[in-house]
């Protein structure tokens, strides 16, 4: 074994699973990353990167792939009431003033994370059917009939993990009360509509966002609406787009403008999980959305798994068989609690944007106040709290 690099096995290809590839090959791992679809790939809409996840893109040497394929937001971004008038500016920067905000498509985040990564690191095809573990050695047995040896095995499959079972008795998913439509449209639909700002508006019941993806040229909308729980667990249900303009007729005429260009939509059901008690089990953990999935309404699912994932490649550096479990059961020690916080935030910040179980006015008055919270969560800096004495 001497002189042989330590093995990581990533199950799932997601934006969690290659970070975590990326930031450990940094640390001279050994990573394959094991994905159950015939190739990599995305069909989502947009995602928002915020100054927490892009320090450690940074890191990556990834902040000009960044700025490539994404859309900086500026500092004219703005929380409105459904008619249009002004509530509070949103909170673009971190503590110092860095305005690391940017919207990206999730199939372009996609490509940005794997094109780093060397020939043969990523092993699509391969849907994950089983885990085993013993002494030194972690097993994942696979549908096609593979079998891949690690040192350890890290979950990043999904809200669906099939890894998450092995770990805690399965968890039952929490429907929100809300669905949301997504999709994207041509900016130049909109020559109006500037190319560097987030809106939202916020009535009662429901709330509309939009954003800019790739350099400004598209808009990535959402429009958040009461749902029920039949609506099922996914990011790609066809969405009437008629219904969701009757959805949101008499709004900010910015909005039913906007509407009135959408051909095509998805219906996605809100869902969420309860923190879970552990994320480890000997040689096996859980990262991103197998260990923490969120709702949406702090932006931060991909986020904190960028998070998750630079944690645990720094907390990995010069790890052997010897001391790997204990150091899985160290990043979990950092990471349980922080996302547990961020997750409940998110239930929470999703109930006052909808005005549940509070006024319209003051509802406003946390909106303001808010600013205070997301800079909380964007001054968060992963690599410093490794080092900090525990």
């Amino acid at each position: 074994m001497t002189g042989e690099r330590f093995k990581v096995a990533i199950v799932g290809g997601g934006i969690g699973g290659l970070f975590t590839a990326n930031a450990l090959i940094k640390q001279g791992l050994a990573v394959t990353v094991y994905e159950q679809a015939p190739k990599l790939g995305e069909v989502g809409a947009g995602i928002y990167l915020t100054p927490n996840s892009v320090r450690h893109l940074q890191r990556l040497g990834l902040e000009s792939s960044v700025k490539k394929y994404g859309a900086r937001v500026g500092a004219d971004s703005r929380y409105y009431r459904h008619d249009g008038s002004e509530i509070a500016p949103v909170q673009v920067t971190d503590s110092s003033g860095w305005n690391a905000t940017f919207g990206m498509h999730r199939a372009d985040m996609i490509d940005l994370l794997a094109e780093p990564l060397p020939q043969g690191v990523v092993q699509t095809g391969h849907e994950c059917t089983g885990f085993e573990q013993d002494g030194d050695v972690a097993r994942v047995t696979f549908a096609n009939g593979k079998v891949a040896e690690a040192g350890i095995v890290i979950g990043c499959d999904g809200i669906h993990s099939a890894l998450r079972p092995v770990v805690v008795p399965p968890s039952v998913p929490v429907f929100s009360g809300s669905a949301a439509y997504r999709g994207v449209i041509a900016r130049k639909l909109l020559p109006d509509w500037p190319a560097d700002v987030w809106r939202m508006w916020l009535g009662e019941g429901k709330h509309f966002l939009v954003f800019p993806l790739r350099a400004g040229t598209l808009l990535n909308f959402v429009g958040f609406v009461p749902g029920d729980t039949e609506i099922k667990e996914s990011w790609t249900a066809p969405g009437d787009p008629d219904l969701l303009r009757k959805e949101f007729a008499g709004w900010d005429q910015r909005i039913e403008k906007l509407l009135g260009h959408v051909e095509q939509t998805f219906r996605w059901a809100l869902y969420d999980r309860d923190p879970l008690p552990t994320w480890t089990k000997g040689r096996l953990t859980l990262l991103g959305d197998a260990a923490h999935a969120m709702l949406p309404h702090l932006g931060q699912g991909a986020n904190q798994s960028m998070e998750d994932g630079m944690a645990l490649a720094t907390i990995l550096a010069g790890v052997t068989r010897e001391t790997a479990q204990a150091a899985l059961v160290a990043y979990e020690n950092l990471r349980r609690q922080r996302v547990a916080d961020v997750q409940l935030g998110a239930r929470k910040n999703g109930l006052r944007y909808d005005s549940i179980g509070t006024s319209i006015s003051d509802r406003d008055v946390e909106i303001v106040a808010h600013a205070s919270f997301r800079k909380s969560i964007y001054d968060y800096d992963v690599v410093r709290e490794v080092a900090r004495p525990q």
